[in-house]
């Protein structure tokens, strides 16, 4: 599952991100190390999705530098992304994993093999051949998290990925993550559902108006936040 070295921490230093005329990232820094699951937590609009989007590297930082460990973003990337819908390819469901595992340079037989053990690591064996854009919502969120762990993640980026599902898919795709982290995988994921953040979340990085308010262990921030917009968040008041 890994090569010699590892491609973590990753280091997030004053990073800012402009847009619209405004700064929408605002000097963050942060580091993710190995392991646990790392929630970036805040209201609508705080950035949480931009911050996953420049440290996955879809987005430049306007400012400021994100760094892998041993300088490992030029040689090798073994991070993925799932998205808050997700995309599903006009193909089977074994397709669509194929395809990601192909476009990673990954064939043959290793492919086939990767492919099957998604299929049946997420539940999807029975659905192998059926159109990807079929499926339930739930069913399709399991497909990218199966498609993204084919790839073999040390990092797996997930940008809201239950805030479109029902409570059951909710509830399986929670399960799902947790095991991922048991696994050894290092999760770092963004919502708004404070909930989903007590049940999951080994660590919280509260963002707001683009800028990183709070960072600490999860237990830590619940039990009684520092920031008077972290504090304002719990207590279920708008905050802007």
């Amino acid at each position: 599952m890994r090569d010699i070295a590892s491609i973590l921490p990753l280091s997030v230093d004053r990073v800012s991100f402009t847009g619209e005329g405004r700064k929408l990232v605002d000097v963050v820094s942060f580091a993710v190390p190995a392991g646990g699951l790392t929630v970036l937590l805040g209201p609508n609009g705080a950035g949480k999705s931009l911050t996953l989007r420049l440290c996955h590297g879809l987005l430049k930082p306007s400012a400021g530098e994100i760094a892998w460990a041993n300088g490992a973003a030029g040689r090798v990337k073994r991070h993925a992304m799932v998205f808050q819908k997700p995309i599903m390819l006009r193909r089977s469901v074994e397709a669509n994993i194929a395809h990601a595992l192909a476009a990673a340079g990954i064939s043959g037989i290793e492919r086939r093999q990767r492919c099957g053990a998604a299929l049946d690591r997420f539940g999807l064996g029975e659905r192998a051949a059926q159109p990807a854009r079929l499926l339930s919502g739930g069913e399709q969120q399991r497909l990218a998290i199966a498609r993204a762990w084919a790839l073999r993640p040390e990092l797996l980026f997930l940008d809201e990925p239950t805030s479109q599902l029902d409570p059951a898919a909710t509830r399986q795709i929670e399960e799902l993550l947790s095991g991922l982290v048991a696994e050894g995988i290092t999760v770092m994921m963004s919502t708004h559902d404070l909930g989903q953040a007590k049940r999951l979340a080994n660590r919280v990085l509260f963002l707001h108006r683009g800028r990183l308010v709070e960072d600490r262990p999860a237990a830590d921030f619940f039990a009684g936040p520092l920031a008077p917009e972290a504090r304002a968040f719990l207590a279920g008041e708008l905050i802007w």
